[in-house]
């Protein structure tokens, strides 16, 4: 069937813990196409409200939860026939969020009797890994399955759409800066369309038996370097650039110094997984397993950076008549 058009998950309530960032709208969007009703579950709630409009009447619900409180994920688990926990973060009590706190929010969903549980990790998850992100990603999977063996655990690399905080920070840097340090120059990405990790979920949710108790690495056709992706994007803004290779040791120092300042642009532990890369490894299941063809960076660029143009959606005409 066509996207959006099969209605696998009707009627099904679908819990989405940590549901009201990024990716978790975008899922949200995906699964009512496809039928469920829908529980949004997060500390800011009020962040999913613009998804009402999408919704039918009685399909969409709302709930205050902090992961890091175990007494608060009952109550939002009654009724659930499946649940996914996109909840985590690069800083904070990660043991408590991400590590044996998806435990606790697997333990929680299997109480409730719930069928089916996705579970959001990411590419290089490591229980040695001296990187806290990287290391309670990896205990979050292992109390994952412990809890709920049949859940399945997705793995995805960095996630882009029009919406995204990574791919338009670089762009609003470029349309900016005359000329811009480079990051990793080396380092090489996986970016995976946004819509296309939704449909992956989407489709673990609506046959736990075929992909229940599995690890999926999923990412996009393609692997980048950063420096290559600041090309792209200043290329497709139609602005010439001096982009700045930095050597490790001044990106690992200018880390180290400023990664504590709030809004800083990197911090330790990004830096490192930067320099680590993001890419698949191939030793685990991806992507064609789960039934989706993903879709490259190049096919919506050109769209989306037109707001960043010189003059936007006219710029061609203009530089036309120059």
């Amino acid at each position: 069937m066509a996207k959006g058009k099969t209605r696998d998950l009707d009627g099904r309530l679908v819990v989405l813990i940590g549901g009201s960032g990024f990716f978790g709208t975008h899922l949200a969007q995906a699964l009512l196409a496809r039928g469920a009703r829908l529980r949004i579950a997060s500390r800011h709630p009020e962040e999913a409200f613009r998804l009402r409009p999408l919704a039918n009447l009685g399909q969409i619900q709302f709930a205050r939860v902090d992961v890091t409180r175990p007494d608060v994920l009952p109550p939002v688990m009654v009724g659930a026939d499946a649940v996914v926990n996109l909840a985590g973060a690069f800083s904070g009590p990660l043991d408590a969020l991400q590590g044996a706190g998806a435990g606790r929010v697997a333990a929680a969903a299997r109480d409730a009797g719930a069928a089916a549980f996705v579970h959001i990790s990411a590419l290089g998850a490591d229980a040695d890994s001296a990187i806290d992100y990287s290391r309670t990603k990896a205990e979050g999977e292992t109390a994952v399955l412990k809890a709920f063996p049949s859940a399945t655990i997705l793995r995805p690399s960095v996630l882009f759409g029009e919406d995204d905080a990574f791919v338009n920070l670089f762009a609003g840097l470029i349309s900016a800066l005359p000329a811009l340090p480079v990051f990793g120059p080396q380092a090489r990405l996986q970016p995976l369309f946004v819509d296309d990790a939704a449909e992956a979920a989407a489709n673990a949710l609506a046959d736990p038996r075929r992909h229940g108790g599995k690890v999926y690495e999923i990412a996009g056709p393609e692997p980048i370097s950063m420096m290559d992706l600041h090309r792209r994007i200043a290329a497709a803004q139609g602005r010439e650039r001096m982009l700045i290779a930095l050597p490790d040791f001044v990106s690992g120092a200018f880390a180290t110094a400023t990664g504590w300042l709030p809004g800083a642009p990197l911090s330790r532990d990004q830096w490192e997984l930067l320099k680590a890369g993001n890419v698949a490894s191939g030793s685990l299941p991806g992507l064609v397993e789960l039934g989706v063809t993903p879709r490259p960076l190049a096919l919506f660029l050109d769209r989306w950076m037109v707001r960043y143009r010189r003059h936007g959606r006219f710029g061609d005409k203009v530089a036309a008549t120059r």
